[in-house]
C-alpha cells in the first residue's frame, strides 16, 4: 500500500518506537494520529513535528477512548488505512518471590490488560474502521502489532511481559485469516533489545553489554529500524499473518 496522502494511527506514539514510526510515516507523506497517555508529552511532540500530525490522549485498554481515537483518525481524511500499535508496558516479577510467596495476581493482570487486551482492543476497533474503506492497492487497511523476542525466550522475572507478548504473537495469524476476506492485513513485529526511553536510566556499561549480546549488528536496535520495518510491512502486499523478529539474530538467555 502506498501510504502517501493516507491516514495512519500510531499508539504509544509520543516516544520510542512509536515516535520513530510517526516521523517515518510523515516523511512518506502520511497524515498521522499520534495516540498516547494523557501524562505523555504527546501534544508538544506532535506540534513540533508539524501539521501532518495530530495528538489525542487515550488509554489503549479503554473502549470509549480508543473508539474516539479511531473516529478522530477517520475524520482526518478518507479513512484509517494503517495502524501501528506500539503502546505497552512491562513489570518484573517471579512466579515466587525470595520468601516463596506467590507473585502478585494484580501485577500480572495489569500487564495482560495493557499488552494483550489493549492490543486486541486496538486491533478490533481499527479493523472495524478499515472494513468501511474502499480498496486501495488491493488493501482496505494494514494493522501492525508489537510483540517482543520475550514472547519466545522470556527471561526469569519476565513472566507477565513474556506471556502477554506471546499472546500477541498467537493472535496475529488468526486475525490475518479472520480479516483476509475484508482485505485487511495483520502483522506483528517482535523487537529485540532497542534503544528506547526504557533503557535511558540504564548505565552506559550495561547498555554496552546488552548491545554486545546481539550477534550482528552488535549494538542496540535503533527505533528508526523498527519504523522502517513497519512501513515495509505497509508497502508489501504479501506480508500478512507474520510475526517478524527484529533482533540481529539475538536469542535471549534465561537471565
Amino acid at each position: 500500500m502506498d501510504i502517501s496522502g493516507e491516514i495512519a494511527m500510531v499508539t504509544g506514539g509520543a516516544s520510542g518506537l512509536g515516535l520513530a514510526t510517526v516521523k517515518r510515516l510523515v516523511s512518506m507523506g502520511a497524515r498521522v494520529l499520534m495516540v498516547d497517555l494523557p501524562a505523555s508529552n504527546g501534544e508538544k511532540v506532535a506540534a513540533a513535528i508539524g501539521d501532518q500530525v495530530r495528538f489525542i490522549a487515550a488509554d489503549v485498554t479503554s473502549e470509549e477512548q480508543m473508539s474516539e481515537a479511531v473516529d478522530t483518525a477517520r475524520s482526518m481524511g478518507s479513512g484509517l488505512r494503517a495502524t501501528v500499535h506500539c503502546a505497552g508496558r512491562g513489570h518484573t516479577m517471579r512466579v515466587l518471590d525470595r520468601q516463596g510467596n506467590p507473585g502478585s495476581l494484580d501485577a500480572y493482570s495489569g500487564v495482560i490488560q495493557t499488552n494483550l487486551i489493549g492490543s486486541f482492543n486496538v486491533l478490533r476497533l481499527s479493523a472495524a474502521a478499515m472494513a468501511k474503506n474502499e480498496l486501495h492497492n488491493g488493501d482496505r487497511g494494514v494493522i501492525i502489532l508489537t510483540a517482543s523476542v520475550a514472547a519466545y525466550e522470556g527471561q526469569i522475572g519476565q513472566i507477565p511481559y513474556a506471556s502477554s507478548k506471546a499472546g500477541v504473537v498467537g493472535m496475529t495469524i488468526v486475525a490475518a485469516r479472520d480479516l483476509g476476506s475484508r482485505a485487511i492485513r495483520v502483522c506483528t513485529i517482535a523487537p529485540g533489545i532497542f534503544d528506547t526511553p526504557l533503557l535511558a536510566t540504564v548505565s552506559e556499561e550495561v547498555r554496552a553489554s546488552l548491545g554486545a549480546s546481539v550477534p550482528h549488528p552488535a549494538r542496540l536496535g535503533h527505533p528508526e529500524e523498527y519504523a522502517l520495518m513497519a512501513t515495509q510491512i505497509i508497502e508489501n502486499p504479501m506480508l500478512n499473518g507474520e510475526t517478524i523478529r527484529l533482533d540481529g539474530a539475538l536469542r535471549m538467555g534465561s537471565r
